[in-house]
C-alpha cells in the first residue's frame, strides 16, 4: 500500500518531514501553531498563509490571500494548484517540496536526500554563479543566466552551456522546463553546494 503524501521543510535548521492524512478540511500552512505544518521562524509567511487541500486526484495547494504569495516550481498561484510529486513551494522564504510516494515508498527513506555527484572543480565553479543571486538557501526560482555566469567565471558561454550539459546530466535534470531553476535547486537539496559557498568572501 501507497505511503500518505508528506512534505519535506526545508529551513537553516535542517529538513523536517510532514505526514500528509487525508483530513476532510486539509491542512493549513502558515505561522500561526493552529496550522497543521507550521513555520514559526520565517517572518515573511503570514499567519494563515496557504491550505493543502486532498482532493480526487490527489493533493492542491491554494493561497490564502497571503502577504508575500505562494509559488509552486517558482511561479506564484493564484488560483488552486494541484500538486505532483516532486512539486518545490515556496512559502515566505520557506521551501518545501511535496512527495507522493507510490509502491509502498516509506516515509522515513526522504530523511536521507541523495548525495552530490562527483563534480569537477569549474563544475562547483559553475553552480554558485548559478545560486548566487540568492545568497541564501531558499526555493532558487531565478538563477544566474548563461551570460552571467560566463562574466563571473571569465569564461565563454560556450564554455558554460558545455558545463551546464554535463551537469544536468549528473543531477539527472532532463526535461527541459526551468532546467537551470532545478539544477540550482538539486544542488541545494544534495549539498553539492552549501550556504557558505554562497557568500561573498570577506573584506580584508
Amino acid at each position: 500500500m501507497a505511503q500518505p503524501a508528506y512534505l519535506e521543510v526545508w529551513a537553516q535548521r535542517g529538513v523536517r518531514v510532514v505526514a500528509l492524512d487525508d483530513a476532510a478540511d486539509g491542512w493549513g500552512v502558515g505561522r500561526d501553531p493552529s496550522n497543521g505544518v507550521v513555520i514559526a521562524d520565517d517572518g515573511d509567511v503570514s499567519r494563515s498563509h496557504a491550505m493543502l487541500l486532498p482532493v480526487p486526484t490527489g493533493w492542491a495547494l491554494r493561497d490564502l490571500s497571503s502577504r508575500n504569495g505562494t509559488f509552486v516550481n517558482g511561479v506564484r498561484i493564484l488560483l488552486d494548484r494541484p500538486l505532483l510529486d516532486g512539486d518545490e513551494l515556496l512559502v515566505g522564504r520557506t521551501r518545501l517540496v511535496f512527495r507522493r510516494p507510490e509502491h509502498g515508498e516509506s516515509v522515513a527513506a526522504t530523511n536521507v536526500v541523495g548525495g552530490a555527484p562527483e563534480l569537477t572543480k569549474r563544475e562547483r565553479d559553475v553552480l554558485i554563479a548559478l545560486i548566487a543571486p540568492t545568497r541564501s538557501g531558499d526555493l532558487v526560482s531565478e538563477p544566474a543566466s548563461t551570460r552571467e555566469i560566463a562574466s563571473a567565471l571569465f569564461v565563454s558561454e560556450a564554455a558554460v552551456k558545455q558545463h551546464l550539459a554535463h551537469l544536468f546530466d549528473k543531477f539527472e535534470i532532463f526535461e527541459p522546463d526551468r532546467r537551470r531553476a532545478r539544477l540550482a535547486n538539486e544542488a541545494l537539496k544534495r549539498g553539492a553546494i552549501k550556504l557558505r559557498d554562497l557568500q561573498p568572501p570577506a573584506a580584508s
